[in-house]
């Protein structure tokens, strides 16, 4: 026998694992494995009896586990060593009352691993990065996922905590010699992966700034500083490092200088964290009850260059099988280093829950580095039990944001909106994964026009109009193959304990329908509980009874029980976490946050983190991020159905209105700090077991509304559908801040719409005339201002009828400013000077001085300098005693322009000066960069170009920084200069 043969190696960086030669060996059973693996770790030095006893049983071992123990032992021996007392060397040997594990050099890859990493450090060291870089890659190869996976236990658990802490150490050394080697956009996806993963870890978040710096993209690095910093301060109370801060120092002062960063530069003095460029939009001169005013007109700029967007979810690490439909898919692709001739199409179907999503997640992956210029991620919900089908605009507006379009220059309609899309894939090499589609006409405006693309469409249609029309090849996603099967349960349960039970194994498989989601299931069940024979497993599914009625027909038959797995899953549960499990069926979203199904089930914190995590470890919910969790579509069919029968017509509705109740509670929480001073909305107090979120600050309050945005239109859906009409029209009134400052448009207009029908079938007066005043602002903001104007007019008037003179004085206002920004500038000031009367007679000073502020807006428009410097003044004079220093900083530069037109550059500057200081001290972005703008207009007519080029560059700088559609005006002058 050739002695390599003989060999044993043994694998932690993963499942635990052995092999002799090229055979794998039966480690038998998780405790076994534990023994094993902690003589491992040891890596050649004794480990005690009592080390043992604690790694397999903690602190509470049976009476008869030194016996138990021992006979783990005699198994593991009877595995490694075959030929003990007769031929060969022992592998495990008796050392005092313990043992000890006898590793050859390379034996073990956590021992290579080390070494290999040890090597780099030194290659490193002595100037060789391009070597160390590729041992680090060849170390951290080896992992095959969490180190010690499945095995329990706490000492388990401990040691996977100081190995994963161990690979990611490396991982962040490698990722840091990859930088050096100026392989920036190459560890950009993986960083972005890593530092959501790890928001916590400063280094990741460094290694991310410099990797975007490198990459030209420096408004992202700085976003990254933060992010990391509010994500301290709110989770640890705690500022960055002094690493982190120099660096986003360093980021600054080198764009200042043009010099280039580097980890070698010296540090300079720390400064405060930067405000957000999104902190506070366009400075409103609108009357306080109802909105701001549109910003000055501008064409649509340009798009800029799209971004390179990493979305692919990650792969399965216990992806089975499919060989013959991977064979096939990858055939569609040229050789390696070729681009496609054309777009490609790969329509994936099949029925629910038969892997299509894995498949072709796990094909995306394998090829992603094909596609140069990134991937794009979309699950389009097509079979959404809740009906929440994302419609083409939807997912175009998705994917022009992750290319970096901003919310301003996306066009109204759909077709122009695919026309910006295809314009911006032109002579791209891009991977589009769209996942769950309804039908061809939803895929169809996601389809890019020029060739080197590949679009993966899943769905549980076939898609022939797609096959027809677009030439895409189609694959049906048949049902795993038994051996397939048995494969992915082998990987779960272990080889052992399935051919131990032969019969089980096939009734199991057999009643699953071989269906991935099923045995998913099933394995998790199994595996949480080692001790039950497999026999009973199949048992309890051969017992179970029912199936799913809405997946019986049609395309989507599903002849097998697959209820009888989710309902004995689902029995499996505490009685806390089933009823959360069935109450998730009522939640209006795709996806759902922690507060969020507190507020549904009325939990403390506290109970909700147990039950969730209850229901992620039965695979009945999947945390896709850190707090936020989604349930795929048969489970939330099955929720739907267990709470129609389980829970009572007043459980559902008032889990339904907590629920919405907490949406509208926590965004009027929000709408202070994103809309300062404005008065608020009248609510009724939140029903008991409501808690709704508080926020620490602007940007804390402007992030959840961005993150939970589909959610809150959603819920105004379902508020109106549940004829919670009162919820259905104050929740789009305390989100106009936020729909204003993120230009979300058509969120804001279709909000606004459902309020204004919802408040009339209530019969709700005072709603419809608040709703009337919400959709004018929505319609403003869209420059439709005919059709806000005649809202406007609805409004005033019902504000009469109910006596309402402070509706109907705000109305009179807003009519002036849809005037004034439509150019009617004699409507505006009539409709402007009625208004600022009516607020002088109702002793409304906040009113007065904005009225004033729109006023003298309006004449310098028209020429009229005197009278606008007469009205700015006593605004300023009213908003500096209220401490209004927002709209201060517009009526400075309003003063400041009057100025210019007048002629007269030394006060024109000294003006915008001003105002620009004032931007700056309340955090007003968009304003600094109009100021800049406009100040650079006024050194260039005096004669100064090189002051004029000092301040576009600067403005061009903040507008760009989010976007801003007056960038490309200030492009322009630039180019002229």
């Amino acid at each position: 026998m050739n002695p390599r043969e003989e060999l044993v190696s043994f694998a932690v960086l993963g499942p635990v694992r052995a092999w002799r030669g090229g055979q794998e060996l039966e480690l038998g059973s998780p405790q076994q494995r534990v023994v094993l693996a902690t003589l491992l770790l040891r890596q050649g030095r004794p480990t005690g009896l009592h080390e043992l006893l604690d790694a397999v049983w903690g602190s509470a071992p049976p009476q008869a586990a030194v016996s138990v123990l021992r006979t783990y032992v005699s198994r593991l021996r009877k595995v490694l060593e075959p030929g003990r007392g007769t031929a060969g060397s022992p592998v495990i040997v008796s050392v005092g009352d313990g043992y000890r594990v006898r590793l050859g050099e390379d034996a073990l890859d956590l021992t290579v691993f080390e070494r290999r990493v040890e090597r780099a450090h030194r290659l490193r060291s002595s100037g060789e990065p391009t070597a160390a870089a590729a041992l680090l890659h060849t170390a951290l190869d080896a992992w095959q996922g969490a180190a010690l996976a499945g095995l329990p236990g706490g000492a388990a658990e401990t040691e996977r905590s100081r190995l994963g802490e161990m690979r990611l150490g490396a991982l962040e050394t490698r990722l840091a010699v990859d930088i050096e080697l100026g392989r920036h956009r190459d560890v950009i996806p993986e960083l972005l992966s890593l530092t959501g993963a790890h928001p916590l870890r400063e280094e990741l978040s460094r290694l991310l700034m410099l990797a975007l710096y490198g990459s030209g993209r420096r408004a992202e690095a700085l976003a990254v500083y933060r992010r990391t910093w509010h994500t301290l301060r709110s989770e640890l109370a705690i500022e960055p490092g002094p690493e982190l801060r120099r660096l986003h120092d360093r980021i600054l002062v080198a764009t200042d200088s043009g010099t280039p960063v580097t980890s070698a530069m010296e540090p300079v003095e720390p400064k405060a964290p930067p405000e957000d460029p999104d902190t506070t939009g366009p400075a409103s001169t609108t009357d306080p009850e109802s909105g701001p005013e549109s910003g000055p007109d501008s064409d649509r700029a340009a798009p800029p260059p799209p971004a390179r967007p990493a979305q692919l979810p990650g792969d399965l690490l216990t992806f089975v099988g499919r060989r013959p439909e991977l064979d096939k898919v990858r055939a569609l692709l040229p050789a390696p280093g070729s681009a496609p001739s054309t777009v490609v199409i790969s329509a994936i179907g099949g029925m629910a829950g038969v892997g299509k999503t894995a498949l072709a997640v796990h094909w995306a992956h394998e090829i992603a580095d094909r596609f140069p210029d990134g991937q794009l991620y979309l699950n389009l919900r097509g079979f959404d039990p809740s009906g929440a089908v994302v419609a083409p605009g939807e997912a175009i507006r998705t994917f022009l944001d992750a290319l970096g379009v901003p919310p301003k220059q996306i066009p109204a309609e759909l077709a122009a909106q695919a026309a910006l899309y295809r314009t911006l894939l032109d002579r791209r090499r891009m991977l589009i994964l769209l996942d769950n589609a309804r039908d061809a006409e939803q895929v169809r405006p996601l389809l890019p026009g020029a060739r080197g693309c590949l679009v993966i469409v899943t769905s549980r249609n076939r898609l022939t109009g797609l096959v027809v029309g677009e030439g895409a090849h189609p694959l049906t996603l048949e049902e795993l193959t038994v051996e397939e099967a048995h494969d992915l349960l082998a990987r779960r349960l272990g080889a052992r304990r399935l051919a131990a039970e032969p019969e089980a194994t096939a009734e199991i498989i057999a009643r699953c329908a071989r269906l991935p989601l099923a045995l998913a299931i099933v394995a998790a069940r199994a595996a949480a509980h080692p001790a039950f024979p497999l026999a009973a497993v199949a048992a309890e599914l051969r017992d179970s009874h029912g199936s799913l009625d809405a997946f019986e027909a049609g395309d989507d038959d599903l002849t097998t029980d697959v209820r009888a797995v989710f309902s004995w899953s689902y029995q499996a549960l505490s009685a806390p976490a089933a009823r959360l499990f069935r109450l998730l069926a009522l939640h209006c979203g795709p996806e759902l946050s922690a507060p969020a199904a507190i507020g549904l089930a009325g939990l403390t914190p506290k109970e909700a983190r147990r039950l969730l995590g209850e229901l992620t470890r039965a695979h009945l919910l999947t945390e896709h991020f850190p707090g936020r969790y989604t349930l795929h579509d048969l489970l939330r069919v099955y929720a739907a159905e267990r709470v129609a029968a389980e829970e009572s017509t007043e459980e559902r509705d008032g889990a339904v209105e907590r629920l919405l109740a907490w949406y509208l509670h926590t965004a009027d929480a929000a709408y202070p700090l994103l809309t300062p001073k404005r008065p608020r909305i009248p609510l009724d107090p939140p029903p008991e077991g409501c808690r709704p979120l508080e926020f620490a600050g602007h940007e804390q309050a402007l992030q959840w509304c961005e993150d939970e945005r589909v959610n809150l239109v959603g819920a105004v859906q379902q508020a109106a559908a549940a004829g919670l009409h009162g919820i259905a029209w104050r929740l789009p009134a305390v989100l106009w801040g936020f729909f204003y400052l993120r230009s979300h448009h058509t969120d804001w207009l279709d909000t606004t719409r459902t309020a204004l029908v919802a408040a009339r079938a209530a019969g709700d007066r005072a709603g419809e005339a608040r709703a009337l005043t919400d959709q004018a602002n929505a319609l403003r903001a869209a420059t439709r201002y005919d059709e806000a104007v005649a809202h406007l007019r609805q409004a005033k008037d019902l504000f009469r009828e109910l006596g309402d003179t402070q509706g109907r004085i705000s109305t009179v206002s807003n009519l002036g400013d849809a005037y004034l920004q439509a150019g009617r500038l004699p409507e505006a000031v009539d409709h402007i000077r009625r208004g600022l009367a009516l607020h002088r007679l109702a002793g409304n000073p906040w009113g007065v001085s904005i009225t004033l502020a729109n006023l003298g807006d309006a004449y310098q428009r028209q020429g009229r300098f005197s009278e606008a410097v007469d009205c700015l003044e006593q605004a300023l004079t009213m908003l500096r005693e209220q401490r209004n220093r927002w709209v201060e900083g517009v009526v400075l530069d309003l003063l400041g322009t009057v100025h210019a037109r007048l002629e007269r550059p030394t006060d024109a500057i000294a003006f915008y000066e001003e105002a620009l200081k004032t931007h700056h001290d309340v955090g007003n972005r968009w304003g600094e960069g109009h100021t800049l703008g406009n100040l650079g207009d006024v050194e260039l007519a005096s004669g100064d170009p090189w002051a004029a080029r000092v301040s576009w560059e600067r403005a061009l700088e903040i507008l760009d920084e989010f976007g801003h559609p007056d960038a490309r005006g200030i492009r322009e002058r630039l180019g002229r200069l």
